[in-house]
């Protein structure tokens, strides 16, 4: 079923978005997990309405929020007004309250209105004026951030990259995809004419059977050795936390359903380590000093520990 699922979806999407085959699928595992992504790439990529089309073909609620240096926490949250005709307080939900939260260039925002999506990232929740209130499941955060321009940019903070689950360039087409582009935007944009092919409730229900792919101990051990080997590598300043592992752990598990597996290989984590784990770790001074990028460390890393070759 998660294979169905990820096909029907894949599909639909490629409507919209010519080639990219890997891109979609790595941006579907995210969903499976019911975790966040941030897409990161020059401009006219196609970050947004890759983000657009797979909130359009899950078939659920939608809000995109244009990030700007003098965007206010209450205007992603929402605010508490005073309604004279009830004379009570009534809350009035800002964008962040729906099922898929296109986030564009995020890093545009000051460092208070990002914050404002971390609680809702990590908790699927909102804290206004003092009461809280839960966010429609299923919830996803899709980010963009144009990683080239720095001037008017505030970067993340650790602690707010460390939220997203992928972190996914998307990269040049290709010639041949190119000539695509033009003829399939030729007379109109398929987005505006894009369906859902699924819904919130099959989503939920197909997230459910992610966790239930199989992870055999040795492919376990393989991902908690590669995790702790960055802890200790000479050019990390910063290794994997705990919930770097959880999230390598259960992408794995979406991937492997997404390829029409009931078990996890190796491969799968190997693929998936780069998207994963890039974003979680801090590499030294003196890396950096030598223009070591911080993707190169971490094939280092990975090319260090023992591939687990039993048979599942």
């Amino acid at each position: 079923m998660i294979a169905e699922f990820a096909a029907r979806v894949r599909d639909n999407v490629k409507q919209v978005i010519v080639g990219k085959d890997d891109v979609i699928d790595l941006a579907l595992v995210a969903v499976l997990c019911e975790g966040h992504i941030l897409v990161e790439d020059v401009p006219g990529i196609g970050k947004t309405t890759l983000a657009r089309a797979i909130a359009a073909s899950l078939g659920c609620t939608f809000r995109r929020i244009q990030f700007t240096p003098d965007l206010l926490p209450s205007d992603v949250t929402g605010v508490s007004m005073f309604n004279q005709k009830s004379q009570e307080f009534e809350f009035r939900p800002g964008p962040v309250v729906s099922q898929i939260v296109l986030a564009d260039e995020i890093n545009r925002a000051t460092p208070r209105t990002q914050s404002a999506l971390l609680e809702a990232m990590q908790e699927r929740q909102i804290s206004v004026d003092g009461v809280t209130y839960p966010l429609p499941r299923p919830f996803l955060v899709i980010a963009t951030q144009n990683p080239i321009e720095l001037e008017g940019t505030f970067p993340l903070p650790e602690a707010q990259i460390d939220r997203f689950l992928i972190r996914l360039p998307i990269g040049y087409p290709s010639e041949e995809e190119e000539h695509a582009i033009l003829l399939r935007l030729e007379r109109g944009d398929p987005l505006a004419d894009l369906a859902p092919v699924t819904t919130p409730d099959e989503l939920i229900a197909v997230q459910r059977q992610v966790r239930e792919v199989r992870v055999e101990q040795s492919v376990r051990a393989y991902i908690v050795d590669i995790v702790r080997a960055t802890r200790g590598h000479a050019d990390i300043q910063l290794g994997i936390s705990p919930r770097g592992t959880l999230a390598l752990y259960h992408c794995a598990q979406a991937l492997a359903g997404v390829r029409g597996r009931e078990y996890v290989l190796p491969d799968d984590v190997k693929l998936l380590a780069p998207y994963v784990l890039t974003h979680r770790i801090l590499i030294s001074p003196a890396t950096r000093l030598r223009g070591r990028r911080l993707a190169d460390v971490l094939m280092d890393v990975i090319n260090t520990v023992a591939v687990p070759v039993e048979r599942l």
